[in-house]
């Protein structure tokens, strides 16, 4: 991801670890999960992706996940809270959504989770 990066999770283990926290915001577009960064990952927020099944086929699932990466390129990396971690979940409307609201749903969720960083700010 551009800007200052922002890595990525990828094993189960660590989707778990953020599930367990119950920290979340559900948009109309996403889930936005949120947890603390284990010991020693705080540098840079990382963030995973997940669509099941319920959504529809592989194609499908695919394509709203593809939308959830292109959205979160563009909030992330400016307006995550770093030593985070975040797992976006795709929604039944995630694929028909705009594109300019799903972004704008990430925002609202990074808001209400209470880790929207504005332009600039190291935390």
């Amino acid at each position: 991801m551009a800007g200052r990066g922002v890595g990525r999770l990828k094993r189960r283990a660590e989707f778990l670890r953020v599930a367990a926290t119950r920290r979340k915001w559900a948009a109309e577009g996403l889930i936005l999960e949120a947890a603390a960064a284990e010991q020693g990952l705080e540098s840079v927020p990382r963030i995973g992706f997940t669509v099941t099944k319920k959504i529809g086929n592989a194609v499908t699932r695919n394509r709203a996940r593809r939308r959830l990466k292109a959205a979160a390129e563009q909030v992330m990396p400016d307006h995550a809270a770093t030593g985070h971690e975040y797992v976006a979940i795709g929604r039944s409307t995630t694929v028909e959504r705009p594109f300019a609201l799903l972004v704008g749903d990430f925002e609202a969720a990074l808001r209400r989770l209470r880790l929207w960083r504005p332009d600039g700010d190291t935390q």
